[in-house]
């Protein structure tokens, strides 16, 4: 059996918690209303959430979380690690000063 090491592009973003969603509604088999419905929040959220032009928040996540049955923590991750990728590479942190430990 041959093994592979799979190796992170660190110049790829991270897929937005939307995206993933969006990858699942075929097989979730509902409309995007429906699950908007389900999850409590408003169409209008949900779409924004899809589109990438929306977090996810903790509540969402929970609500997510519980729908989907993986529970909220998948969904936070996702956002924190789409989020820390942009700040990365959109904060200018060149005047502050990495303290080293002792």
């Amino acid at each position: 059996m041959t093994e592979f090491t799979a190796i992170a592009d660190p110049d790829r973003c991270p897929p937005h918690p939307g995206d993933v969603i969006d990858d699942m509604l075929p097989e979730i088999g509902k409309s995007k209303s429906e699950l908007a419905a389900l999850l409590g929040i408003s169409r209008q959220q949900f779409h924004a959430i899809l589109a990438g032009r929306k977090p996810v928040t903790p509540d969402t996540a929970a609500r997510l979380g519980k729908l989907l049955g993986n529970g909220p923590g998948l969904w936070l991750r996702l956002q924190a690690s789409h989020d820390a990728w942009h700040a990365a590479r959109e904060i200018d942190v060149s005047a502050i000063p990495t303290i080293k430990a002792a």
